[in-house]
């Protein structure tokens, strides 16, 4: 029973995903729009709406311009990780350089969430028609069910001690 109640949250998260979620870290393997990964080219969330080939294509630019967009802030950000990574912990600039690394991450995911936002609500406003709208709202209402199923699930049966501290 369990391992179908996984499967079929797994299953639901991947339908569920956010139209940028896959797109959501500019330059790291296997994210952005034009990574060749499992997600195809319409992105997770809008699987079994039924696009066209042209309202996939709208979305696929759409969610290029914005990778592109965040592509800068996002190089910076790992450049900046990297420097501190490099750091010893003994180095006098160590701990603002832990600060500032901090900040930058805080403002970089800021910026992909609002990013993000806007992706799916130009792409639902503007290439969905009402009937894809519809089905879009009925999807994401089916996997907000399925995961607050398995949340529940989880709390009424907690993985042994040992198990889960070694996760």
């Amino acid at each position: 029973m369990r391992k179908s109640i996984t499967l079929s949250l797994i299953l639901s998260a991947a339908l569920g995903v956010s139209a940028l979620a896959f797109a959501g870290g500019p330059g790291g393997p296997g994210f952005g729009p034009d990574s060749h990964g499992h997600r195809g080219e319409e992105g997770m969330a809008f699987r079994g709406l039924n696009l066209t080939d042209a309202q996939k294509t709208q979305i696929k630019q759409i969610m290029q311009q914005s990778f592109a967009s965040l592509k800068t802030q996002g190089q910076a950000v790992r450049q900046q990780r990297e420097a501190f990574e490099a750091l010893s912990p003994s180095a006098s600039n160590y701990q603002s350089a832990a600060a500032s690394l901090a900040q930058a991450e805080a403002t970089f995911t800021s910026a992909r969430i609002t990013a993000r936002a806007a992706v799916t609500a130009q792409i639902y406003n503007s290439v969905l028609t009402g009937a894809q709208q519809s089905q879009y709202t009925t999807q994401k209402t089916a996997l907000e069910a399925r995961m607050a199923q398995w949340q529940q699930f989880k709390a009424e049966h907690p993985l042994p001690a040992s198990a889960s501290s070694a996760q």
